[in-house]
């Protein structure tokens, strides 16, 4: 996993605020795959590899933030 590890934190934040945040208009998906969730409707393969898509960037952050901590020890 070198290429996560040389890739910068900010780089990873921006792409993670970024996918989590689109589209801006009307809603977010990640709010929108949200409401869906909880009403009982996320059922279509699509949709749950959209909310995947869009967390991507977020499971790579945590994932080097963890490398990085279990690095140190």
């Amino acid at each position: 996993m070198k290429w996560l590890d040389e890739t910068p934190y900010v780089a990873l934040l921006g792409a993670a605020i970024l996918l989590a945040l689109m589209p801006f208009e009307p809603q977010s998906h990640l709010l929108e795959k949200y409401a869906m969730f909880m009403a009982g409707n996320l059922d279509k393969p699509l949709d749950i590899v959209d909310v995947c898509w869009h967390l991507l960037p977020t499971f790579l952050l945590l994932l080097k933030l963890f490398r990085h901590v279990s690095e140190k020890k």
